[in-house]
């Protein structure tokens, strides 16, 4: 969180190293299994990539993927469903059907959705 701070003093919220600080610290939080922080932050980046780069650019859609991923960790799977499927259109769009980020996303999607069916279970 530190680094955070001082990157945010320094280069400002917008500047793409606090970006990037920004989602490397939610980062830690998921593999430290703690989700409910990692949120806050994955938010935040979603909405300052999407801000600054539009709402359609790779880093805005791994963003939005990495949100998507904090809510599933987080037991919100309902709500990281929609943004998995944001993510794969963004990607069949960009970088085409066959392409391997799209592949892995439509996998992490098909597992999210199974994951939703045995919660309704």
């Amino acid at each position: 969180m530190q680094v955070l701070a001082e990157t945010e003093r320094l280069l400002g919220t917008d500047h793409p190293d606090t970006l990037t600080s920004r989602s490397y610290l939610a980062l830690a939080y998921r593999q430290a299994g703690r989700s409910a922080e990692a949120i806050p932050l994955c938010e935040q980046a979603l909405t300052d990539c999407a801000r600054l780069l539009g709402a359609d650019h790779r880093k805005t859609l791994a963003h939005r993927g990495n949100l998507a991923l904090a809510y599933q960790e987080a037991g919100r799977t309902a709500e990281a469903i929609p943004l998995h499927e944001q993510v794969l259109v963004g990607f069949e769009r960009l970088l085409g059907t066959d392409h391997p980020d799209t592949v892995a996303v439509r996998e992490i999607l098909v597992a999210a959705q199974a994951h939703k069916q045995q919660e309704q279970r």
